[in-house]
């Protein structure tokens, strides 16, 4: 049973940073890559960032240049920092693995941008 488990979420002001964390139940090298997806409300969950395990990252276009992703093999963490936040971050993130076929979640954790 694979458990992914979020956070680090909370509430920040336009302009500020926050660093979301994943705790994986296993080896994180055991899994093809690692994401993070968000989900605001009334739209569709999107990609943010993911890590392969050879260490290539991509980015969703609107977070480009603004958020990192990152990853301790020793812990089984995931990390995701995002810094220039802006009130359209807001959402649900998610944590997410791929081994081949199978794809595992966790329970999200909130991200809401506002003065």
């Amino acid at each position: 049973q694979v458990q992914l488990v979020e956070s680090g979420g909370g509430l920040v002001q336009p302009g500020g940073s926050l660093r979301l964390s994943c705790e994986v139940s296993r080896s994180i090298y055991s899994f093809n890559a690692m994401a993070w997806y968000r989900q605001a409300p009334g739209k569709e969950r999107e990609l943010v960032a993911r890590i392969f395990n050879g260490g290539y990252t991509s980015f969703g276009d609107p977070v480009k240049g603004r958020f990192t992703i990152s990853r301790d093999s020793a812990k089984n963490m995931v990390y995701l920092q995002m810094n220039s936040l802006k009130p359209e971050d807001t959402a649900l993130y998610y944590c997410n693995a791929i081994k081949n076929q199978y794809e595992y979640w966790g329970q999200g954790t909130q991200v809401t941008v506002s003065s």
